[in-house]
């Protein structure tokens, strides 16, 4: 979990959230973490920004990651405020380098991302179900939607810099990808849940591997049925039969582009 720097225009979430966390952390009487039940952890208790560091440094299994995280968010949520900031903290490198992925191109908004972000986090880290495998990645990945969201709903905002002029014909099929998919949907062709498999990790970053363990599957039964639906997609885009927007498709197609 490494920091990515970047240009802010000032305090930002994330910046509040380290101030924060630095305070909770500096002597005399840091807030201090028990390693001890954490499997591959040292046998040891140590102060939160140690802890931090410990993860930056060193590579360790899901084990060890869920059962901390496990332990995180449980102190979080029932042990009071200075433990939600304390694990906001020990997440933090992580969080940073989240935001700035995903707010490059999009200087801006980078403040926005910085607060989408760390509110995906929270709340994911309030709410999630810490049972199942995987449960720091599940955490980012409710960041990393939250932060996305706010760039994905920039793209409609204004027309872009390079709009070129004149008049031409559209190149067949007509759309957006995530619109095709709406077609094919609206049509029976696919499920919608197919279509969003497909946009999510085709044209998005979500991880198989992470909707897999949402869902409670394995990846490679997502792959497949993956593939299924994108042979199906393909072979309509041969023939023609997702050019155009249908009746039926036009409320379905503003969903998927919501």
């Amino acid at each position: 979990m490494a920091t990515t720097p970047r240009t802010r225009t000032g305090d930002t979430a994330l910046t509040a959230a380290e101030t924060a966390f630095e305070l909770l952390t500096c002597e005399p009487a840091p807030l201090v973490f028990d390693a001890r039940p954490v499997p591959g952890l040292p046998d040891t208790t140590m102060p939160l920004d140690e802890l931090r560091e410990l993860l930056m440094d060193g590579r360790y299994d899901s084990d060890t990651t869920d059962e901390l995280w496990r332990q995180l968010a449980h102190h979080a949520r029932e042990w009071g405020p200075a433990w939600v900031v304390g694990a906001i903290g020990v997440a933090l490198p992580a969080l940073t380098h989240l935001a700035a992925k995903i707010s490059r191109g999009y200087v801006r908004h980078a403040d926005d991302v910085d607060s989408a972000v760390l509110a995906g986090f929270l709340q994911a880290l309030r709410a999630a179900d810490l049972t199942p495998p995987r449960l720091w990645l599940r955490l980012c990945w409710a960041a990393w939607r939250a932060g996305a969201a706010v760039v994905k709903a920039d793209d409609g905002e204004e027309l872009p810099l390079d709009l070129p002029t004149g008049s031409r014909s559209p190149r067949m099929p007509y759309g957006h990808p995530d619109l095709l998919l709406g077609r094919a949907a609206a049509a029976g062709l696919i499920t919608a849940e197919a279509a969003e498999l497909i946009s999510a990790t085709r044209f998005g970053d979500a991880l198989i591997e992470q909707l897999a363990a949402e869902k409670g599957v394995t990846a490679s039964v997502l792959r497949m049925r993956r593939r299924r639906a994108e042979r199906v997609v393909a072979a309509a885009v041969t023939r023609g039969d997702l050019s155009g927007p249908s009746r039926s498709s036009g409320c379905h197609e503003a969903a998927m582009a919501a």
